[in-house]
């Protein structure tokens, strides 16, 4: 019994510190070292695209790619931050899930297609591989990581189509966003271990954040309006 109650306030505690407490040190890092990178570094800021290097095949591949990735992300911001008073005057949350799952379904195939097709060619093409650094292969199994977990939630969610789950989860995001760390870990305690995976990758998502090419989702080229324009003499 003593063993069991030990286990239990270790798995407790664990919960606490993953998603109560870790959130808040991923987005830390994510800002600080986002904002130090940009000014100590900002030649590094960038995508470093390698279409120049090799072409066979990366538009096909990058589109699928970022249009499934752009829609899933888009659908996480909503689906998770709108509170559920809010969308219950336009949708119930077993309707909800159920749209969550098929539109997540189709763009999150989309993405994963797209994705292991830039990872082989990462991997594969001499020149494409040999320009490649550590942190770039690594975002790359990372996203795969969680892409595929993601798509194995919607597994799980056949079982319970309630959209209790879809709540849970949301209640953890929203107590997430306004500081109530201790209610954001009871939230999302009772869900299956899957989702929690899920949850735990995308934090460190964040929490690499700044040392990845990632950086480039938050580049907004708004020097380039009021640059000097380029004189190009004619010949």
């Amino acid at each position: 019994m003593l063993d069991t109650l030990m286990s239990d306030t270790f798995l407790s505690n664990l919960n606490n510190t993953l998603f109560g407490v870790y959130p808040y040190v991923a987005i830390m890092v994510m800002l600080v070292g986002s904002w130090i990178r940009f000014d100590r570094e900002p030649y590094t800021w960038k995508a470093d695209s390698s279409q120049m290097l090799s072409n066979k095949g990366f538009r096909v591949a990058s589109n699928l790619f970022h249009v499934g990735v752009i829609f899933i992300l888009m659908g996480h911001f909503v689906g998770l931050l709108t509170p559920e008073w809010l969308y219950h005057h336009v949708i119930s949350s077993a309707d909800k899930q159920m749209v969550a799952m098929v539109s997540g379904g189709f763009f999150g195939i989309l993405c994963l297609i797209g994705l292991l097709m830039l990872i082989k060619r990462r991997l594969t093409d001499p020149r494409v591989r040999a320009s490649s650094k550590f942190s770039d292969i690594f975002i790359l199994l990372m996203l795969l990581v969680q892409l595929v977990l993601g798509l194995i939630t919607i597994v799980i969610s056949m079982d319970h189509l309630d959209g209790s789950v879809m709540i849970m989860l949301g209640n953890w995001a929203q107590n997430i966003v306004t500081f109530q760390s201790a209610a954001a870990a009871a939230a999302i305690e009772p869900v299956h271990v899957i989702y929690k995976l899920h949850v735990f990758v995308g934090l460190s998502m964040i929490f690499v954040f700044p040392f990845t090419r990632l950086v480039h989702i938050i580049s907004v080229p708004v020097w380039y309006f009021g640059r000097r324009y380029q004189v190009v003499r004619e010949r």
